[in-house]
């Protein structure tokens, strides 16, 4: 007879509540946001790509982790993200003429 921890026995249920949908979302978001950031290659200096791409990248290194402790920051990742991008780019563009 098989028990309850083994192999093919039946473990742990899982409700929904279990698992949040805001990390997935977080991280689809963050997809978007990285084509938006790489699309800005043609009207940005190489150093501000250079420094959008790194700040992208932190922004999602952070999201990972946060994916189990905080679900729910991770969604409001790309809306962060795209702001500071809605913010470089008007500012390279009325300060420095990009």
């Amino acid at each position: 007879m098989a028990s309850s921890n083994s192999f093919f026995g039946r473990g742990r249920r899982y409700r929904r509540t279990d698992v949040s949908p805001w990390p997935f979302v977080g991280l689809v978001g963050m997809a978007a946001c990285f084509f938006l950031y790489a699309a800005s290659a043609p009207f940005t200096p190489w150093w501000a790509q250079t420094l959008l791409l790194v700040l992208w990248l932190a922004a999602t290194v952070r999201a990972v982790r946060w994916w189990t402790p905080h679900p729910v920051r991770v969604a409001w990742v790309p809306v962060v993200c795209v702001a500071v991008w809605f913010v470089v780019i008007w500012a390279g563009a009325a300060l420095l003429g990009w």
